[in-house]
């Protein structure tokens, strides 16, 4: 039994909203959660993650690891030559 007192309120069915939208019930010391981000939007969970390229980091990266093909390291060669 926990001491009378000391601990914080328990809302065993508080309530998590993400965008406006209930998105699941959790117990939490809060009655209501407020989040930018969970497992149902995030782009790595949903499979919509993409690479953002940054000064052709990511091209760098795989000719150096030799991971690239002949073929898209040439047509890149020719679009920085352009």
């Amino acid at each position: 039994m926990p001491k009378a007192d000391i601990h914080p309120e328990w809302y065993p069915e508080a309530k998590v909203f993400c965008n406006g939208k209930e998105v699941m019930t959790v117990g939490s010391t809060k009655p209501q959660l407020n989040i930018d981000v969970w497992s149902g939007n995030h782009p790595f969970y949903t499979g919509t993650q993409k690479i953002i390229d940054t000064e052709g980091r990511v091209e760098r990266f795989l000719r150096k690891y030799g991971m690239s093909s002949e073929s898209e390291t040439t047509e890149a060669e020719g679009d920085a030559e352009a």
